[in-house]
């Protein structure tokens, strides 16, 4: 175990702030959270420990702050390199590395996209969303994980966004494990891993806070 310092601001529905507790779990070690009130005023410590975006999550390791959360993963993955993360060969870590930016820009947006339409706009952001998914369902084909056998850098990437499911479910009337079983048995194989069980929160909950956050937004 480590003794190094480690302060992770945090906010619980964040599913770039649960790829940093899977991390940072799977290399066994210890840290403290702080929870962040984004909506209600965000600290003088995330402000000051991330200027330029003024986002969680951030990292603070011994005092220096790391931001955007693929990018504290590597840094993890770098510092405490056991055990690894990411592929052993330069051609592996660039195709995680490409992934892990497909990740970034397509499937979060996606999954938001279906709970913040309306009407028949709901409909294309399903068909969009599942298009997304089956992409990534080819990535994965008979794999085990992205990487392969073990547990890595692409999973720890995407499996936080799976707690939204749920929600994007709900609102768009179909389920992931309909149209993409490869990937909903990929999703339940990672939630066996106690770093993703304790990172994710229940579904439920997301849902419930999708909820509140399109009555704030004034989506009906």
């Amino acid at each position: 175990m480590s003794k190094e310092d480690l302060l992770l601001l945090d906010f619980w529905v964040s599913p770039f702030c649960m790829r940093v507790k899977i991390a940072l779990a799977e290399k066994g070690l210890n840290y403290e959270s702080k929870e962040e009130d984004l909506f209600g005023g965000k600290s003088e410590l995330l402000l000051k420990s991330n200027p330029v975006y003024q986002k969680v999550p951030v990292l603070l390791h011994n005092g220096k702050p790391l931001n955007e959360s693929a990018i504290i993963v590597g840094y993890i993955d770098e510092k405490w390199p056991s055990p690894p993360l990411l592929p052993a060969c330069a051609f592996g870590r660039s195709q995680a590395r490409f992934w892990a930016d497909y990740i970034d820009k397509k499937l979060f947006d996606a999954t938001c996209t279906v709970w913040r339409s309306t009407g028949e706009a709901v409909g294309v952001a399903k068909k969009d969303f599942i298009e997304v998914l089956k992409v990534l369902e080819e990535a994965l084909g008979e794999k085990k994980f992205f990487g392969g056998e073990t547990f890595g850098f692409v999973d720890i990437v995407a499996i936080p966004m799976a707690s939204w499911f749920y929600a994007s479910e709900k609102f768009g009337n179909f389920t992931v494990e309909a149209e993409c079983p490869k990937l909903s048995a990929w999703i339940k194989r990672s939630m066996q891993r106690e770093s993703v069980a304790k990172a994710l929160p229940d579904p439920e909950k997301v849902y419930d806070f999708v909820v509140m956050f399109r009555k704030m937004q004034g989506i009906e």
